[in-house]
């Protein structure tokens, strides 16, 4: 007989859970009893959606579900933000809620939340486990539904009284990983277009993907000629350097990539979605029906036809479709070689950083810096906002899992990831970006880090505003400031005081010497980049954008 604490214990360790992030919360005080003799390890965070967010990154650099608790009522609800990344980004994570106890339910008591309605939306499956014998069942199924398909948050809701209540349940058993693997029949037709094709794009994004995945599609690319593109934040798919890659078809893309791929004749979409974003507003690629012929490749199958008529479509995971892909190779070399080499030649130009800019601390030769400097293995986190631009077109990402950063476009998740991944990953470089503004709506959980010894670099872009805002208040409503302003700390004494190391950069020659000593001081560190509020992007100031409306 064992509490529903110690099963649902039993069930995380069983399907290989190394770690969790939380908020402790009276209403899952059996889980946390149980945890105290468990080797999974516990990580405390300072807010509920900061936890959410570390668990969506585990999920997004390893593909297994990353596990958060929080208690009911207004831990739930701070834990939404994590749980809508997890959603839009295709990531597999499981949040577990402590509810009130069953006795109470539906007289609207202390911190009650009906989980089913509220997380009905942005969560893949919201269930409430009300009888602990059902742990072991409905656990493994959290695991399952988190994985599969397209993967996504999964929310589950765990009675006061039914984690304390006994049961003589079964042990639990590791879920089963669902593969879905394309026919033969679908690759001969594929074969097919790409033998009639003279201007053929790929465009590779979503989730579902591996290390191998990524390495042997790249192989396959290659044998091709095939020139390539990573969807919005989802770079880590491709080697930058490599002579197929084309681009980031993200926020703003190069012109010239973004022609090439309206006038392609042939489009590969393998994983990904294509949604508002990285299709410039369903432009690249119109909805529903593209211009071009469109092979989109899934791994579930709601997803193909829903927002694109594909001429064909495969219903295949990433790993899957590229094993398939990979014993194929063209008969004769392929007509858009030149092609795919020009497309890449206007990458290189497009993601080289400008030289100069407005003020004393220029962004261009500082990511050339840390191009250089960073080992290709060092994990880039980031939130949202103008500064993200500097690492989505000047970083040149050359492996896989080595960025996490929202496609939802949420703001604060960039120190939370960076903690998740240092977490998962104590051996590698990990660092993370954030405005002003973005830090400041999750910087707390650099306390995290502290308590636990992850030394993350956490590059704070300080302009004094909600950049983007700004930027669009300015073509819309030029020289007519409102609600956009912010009076900040000092971002590096904020690092001191919760012992980590601090610096400041007020010019460009001050980064490199503050980055070595961040990284030799072994402490979690914030370097804090004063930046001139005009250097609102890499092509356009503030001025520009208010005078050229």
């Amino acid at each position: 007989m064992r509490n529903g604490g110690k099963l649902i214990v039993e069930a995380l360790e069983a399907n290989g859970v190394e770690r969790i992030f939380c908020v402790p919360g009276e209403s899952y005080l059996a889980v946390l009893d149980a945890l105290h003799d468990s080797a999974i390890k516990t990580i405390v965070c300072r807010q509920e959606g900061g936890a959410a967010m570390m668990a969506d990154c585990e999920g997004r650099l390893t593909g297994r579900p990353g596990i958060c608790f929080v208690t009911r009522g207004p831990g739930a609800t701070n834990a939404s933000a994590g749980v809508h990344i997890a959603m839009q980004d295709s990531s597999p994570m499981i949040l577990f809620i402590g509810q009130i106890g069953g006795h109470a339910r539906e007289r609207e008591a202390f911190q009650e939340v009906n989980y089913k309605r509220f997380y009905g939306d942005i969560a893949k499956w919201v269930v409430e486990i009300d009888r602990a014998e059902r742990v072991p069942e409905l656990v493994g199924r959290a695991f399952s539904v988190a994985t599969s398909g397209r993967p996504g948050p999964v929310v589950v809701s765990l009675p006061e009284d039914m984690l304390m209540s006994e049961a003589d349940a079964p042990a639990a058993l590791p879920f089963t990983p669902v593969e879905t693997r394309p026919g033969e029949e679908e690759m001969q037709a594929l074969e097919a277009l790409l033998a009639k094709a003279e201007r053929p794009f790929v465009i590779l994004g979503g989730s579902r993907w591996d290390q191998d995945a990524v390495a042997t599609f790249q192989r396959s690319a290659e044998s091709w000629a095939l020139p390539v593109g990573c969807s919005f934040r989802r770079q880590m798919l491709f080697d930058h350097l490599h002579p197929c890659y084309a681009g980031d078809v993200g926020i703003g893309p190069n012109p010239k990539l973004a022609a090439a791929i309206k006038d392609a004749d042939l489009v590969l979409l393998i994983g990904g979605r294509f949604g508002e974003m990285p299709s410039s507003d369903y432009t690249l690629l119109k909805s529903p029906y593209p211009d071009q012929k469109l092979v989109h490749i899934h791994a579930d199958a709601n997803e193909l036809g829903r927002v694109y008529r594909p001429t064909l479509a495969i219903n295949a995971t990433p790993a899957a479709f590229a094993a398939a892909f990979a014993g194929r190779a063209p008969k004769a070399p392929p007509a858009w070689q030149d092609r795919t080499a020009e497309l890449h030649a206007s990458y290189l130009a497009w993601s080289t950083p400008p030289e100069n800019g407005p003020g004393d601390v220029q962004m261009g030769p500082i990511m050339t810096w840390l191009n250089e400097a960073l080992p290709d293995e060092a994990i880039i986190a980031n939130g949202a906002g103008n500064y993200a631009t500097w690492i989505h077109r000047f970083r040149r990402f050359r492996r896989f899992a080595t960025q996490a950063a929202p496609t939802s476009g949420s703001m604060g998740y960039g120190t939370p990831a960076a903690v998740a991944a240092k977490a998962i990953y104590p051996e590698r470089t990990v660092v993370a970006f954030a405005g002003d503004g973005c830090f400041q709506m999750n910087g707390q959980e650099f306390g995290t880090a502290i308590q636990y010894g992850l030394p993350i670099i956490v590059i704070v872009v300080n302009n004094g505003i909600y950049g983007t805002i700004r930027m669009h208040q300015e073509r819309e409503f030029p020289g007519r400031v409102s609600g956009t302003d912010l009076v900040n700390p000092d971002f590096a004494a904020w690092a001191r005081a919760y012992g980590g190391h601090g610096e400041t950069v007020e010019k460009t020659a001050d980064f490199a010497p503050a980055f070595e000593r961040a990284r030799a001081s072994g402490k979690p560190a914030i370097i804090e980049i004063k930046l001139d509020p005009e250097a609102i992007t890499p092509a356009r100031t503030l001025t520009d954008i208010r005078e050229k409306r």
